[in-house]
């Protein structure tokens, strides 16, 4: 089997405002905030009250139903705030940060004598496991089930994305130490998705099979690569993990301490000085958005990509699993006769009244607009053209919609999370929320079938 992936059907979006190769250190953040919403189907469990002095890396919450998957406090300092909605349901925990940095230590762990139980017990403790998410459905991992393989996406291909070869450099020790340690935890291969490059953090990695991917967005998801280089079966399990928390879970084990660092891209049109920037799993956004120059008042800020990031305001703070903050125009105005005349200026799969295929390399400074409003789906193949994986697109949806768990599993289910149908979102004419129509259709494939 060839070791290279070339990714054919797919759309690359270029946005002005990509962040400039260079790291500044964002201002320390007041509060810190984690957000049960942010791990999808798990109830939290509280450990503290309102009040109490915490740790970095001291458990906040646990898991309802398994109460080993533990939740740590990204920063040292006090709880202050307890934020309920709904039905007491728990949406914020504010952390304001004392700025000592005081630290929960763990012994050091040679992950390359110790064996499966060991590091699991280690990674269950310390918090680390949140980070792994597992296929199907797009959750958590289980703790109880051996993964058939582990998946790692080298290369991010969204728009703006930052460089893991920037970002994540000088952490290659910690990424090997984190992928010496799990492949103790599989049955099956590590499989390890990058873009050819000549400074590749990646290059000198091992205990991995490593593949080369090319061609255009959704090449850099992780979906994308498992779909072409061992698409999961009914019954099958695998492990998904993003490379910046592989540094985490690696400096853990070699030192000893949580260290919930992220260098961040802040890129879009609206930011005056796109650059990266160093700061924590849920520091507040205004300590780098405004360092780097929120330009005007109507923009929407995003905590992660344009495509699958979520709104935060300017007083929020960045999602747990995010690496990238952007910041575009806000598209609250209407053009008229919009869908009946040439357009110049935005992005299109279609060769319709569009001319930015004439175009491959123009970047583009969108906004928020969905040019047009939700209604029936309609049939025109502008899906298949730009999603790759051996999948019916339309009918999966349709699948989900009408909730036929017997069609969603014939039809590729159990290997899809959302982010494989945001491409799909983004050219749909019919303005369907596809994200969230698959999303639903995962919650209840796992209710109904586990």
């Amino acid at each position: 089997m060839s070791k290279d992936i070339k990714i054919k059907k797919g759309l690359d979006i270029k946005l002005v405002g990509e962040a400039e190769k260079t790291l500044a250190e964002a201002p320390k953040s007041r509060t810190y905030v984690i957000k049960p919403s942010d791990f999808h189907l798990v109830t939290p469990k509280m450990l503290f009250k309102e009040g109490a002095s915490l740790k970095a890396g001291e458990p906040l919450f646990f898991a309802k139903k398994d109460e080993s998957i533990k939740f740590v406090s990204p920063v040292s300092g006090t709880l202050t705030e307890i934020k309920r909605g709904a039905k007491r349901v728990i949406t914020h925990l504010v952390i304001e940060a004392d700025g000592k940095d005081t630290t929960v230590e763990f012994p050091t762990l040679d992950v390359a004598t110790a064996n499966a139980e060991a590091i699991k017990a280690r990674m269950l403790e310390s918090g680390l496991w949140p980070f792994i998410k597992q296929r199907p459905y797009d959750i958590i991992a289980s703790t109880k089930t051996t993964p058939d393989a582990i998946f790692i996406s080298g290369h991010n291909s969204a728009p703006l994305a930052p460089d893991y070869n920037f970002s994540l450099k000088g952490k290659e020790a910690y990424i090997q130490a984190a992928i010496t340690a799990l492949s103790k935890l599989t049955s099956g291969k590590i499989y390890l998705g990058v873009a050819k490059a000549a400074d590749s953090v990646f290059a000198n990695i091992s205990e991995v099979e490593m593949h080369t991917v090319s061609g255009p967005h959704p090449s850099g998801n992780v979906g994308t690569q498992i779909n072409k280089i061992a698409p999961i079966n009914k019954g099958e399990t695998v492990w998904t993990i993003a490379p910046e928390n592989l540094a985490i879970i690696g400096e853990l084990f070699l030192t000893g301490k949580f260290n919930p660092e992220r260098v961040i891209s802040v890129a879009g049109s609206g930011v005056k000085a796109p650059k990266y920037y160093r700061t924590k799993i849920g520091a507040e956004v205004s300590t780098f958005a405004y360092s780097a120059g929120v330009e005007g008042d109507n923009v929407r800020m995003i905590s992660g990509n344009v495509l699958t990031g979520a709104q935060v305001a300017a007083d929020g703070h960045l999602g747990y699993y995010h690496n990238e903050f952007t910041v575009i125009p806000e598209g609250d105005d209407y053009e008229l006769f919009g869908w009946n005349k040439p357009v110049f200026n935005k992005i299109s799969s279609s060769r319709a009244l569009t001319f930015s295929w004439l175009f491959p390399n123009k970047k583009y400074d969108l906004d928020t607009n969905t040019n047009g409003e939700h209604r029936a789906f309609v049939v025109t193949g502008n899906y298949e053209e730009v999603f790759p994986l051996d999948i019916y697109p339309l009918q999966l949806l349709k699948a989900c919609m009408v909730q036929d768990l017997d069609a969603m599993e014939a039809l590729g289910m159990y290997e899809v999370a959302p982010e494989d149908f945001a491409l799909t979102e983004f050219v749909c004419v019919s303005k369907q929320p596809h994200q969230a129509i698959i999303r639903k259709g995962l919650d209840l494939m796992h209710a109904e079938i586990g």
